[in-house]
């Protein structure tokens, strides 16, 4: 059986020394999802997938910070962006070695497009909140209510291979999760390719 953990550990190594000049362009979304979320100091943020730490400059001071991804060359091109609160962990997206409702927040900010099975890591993204806990979600997804086109499907199957999927719609993913989550905004961003979402899990 293929294994894909290992591909896109292998994958992403190759990528790290290139991947954060590349994800600078969307340091508009990434600083407008942050902020929408409220952050006080004293909470706890998980980032899953976090990549080289392009997260990590808009989170308020005084949040306290789980940033976890699968390829360790990644995580350390992230250390030159951690402050006093930022923990780094090498961690598989599709089961956290985390306890329940342990966060107040969580960032999925390119990570569901890549992710091989999206709809588990939306679910452990929801199992680690606390209630009342809130979500962001930013990638590349087809709008819920329209079917990817025969090019967009066509052009997935390639750059799934090296990059990401284009064809995933966020609303299959979450009902597949089974999560108990409550979309509160879903926005189109660069022209609809991308969407910014903010979930909540609801209180107990």
């Amino acid at each position: 059986m293929f294994d894909t953990n290992r591909w896109n550990r292998l994958r992403y190594s190759l990528w790290a020394p290139l991947y954060h000049p590349f994800v600078r362009v969307f340091d508009g979304a990434r600083r407008t999802a942050i902020a929408a979320l409220d952050l006080k100091p004293g909470q706890r943020l998980l980032i899953v997938g976090a990549g080289t730490g392009a997260d990590l400059p808009f989170v308020p001071d005084g949040v306290a910070v789980l940033a976890t991804d699968l390829t360790p060359a990644m995580l350390e091109r992230a250390r030159p962006r951690l402050r006093p609160g930022i923990e780094l962990r090498v961690m598989d997206g599709h089961a956290l070695e985390l306890p329940d409702a342990c966060f107040d927040a969580a960032l999925l900010h390119l990570i569901v497009a890549v992710i091989p099975d999206p709809a588990a890591c939306v679910r452990e993204a929801a199992r680690v909140l606390k209630p009342g806990g809130v979500l962001s979600v930013f990638d590349k997804f087809v709008a819920d209510d329209r079917q990817p086109s025969l090019f967009r499907r066509a052009a997935s199957r390639v750059a799934a291979v090296f990059f990401t999927h284009l064809d995933r719609r966020f609303g299959d993913i979450l009902t597949a999760s089974g999560a108990s989550l409550v979309v509160e905004s879903d926005e189109p961003v660069a022209g609809g390719l991308f969407r910014r979402i903010r979930l909540r899990k609801p209180a107990a």
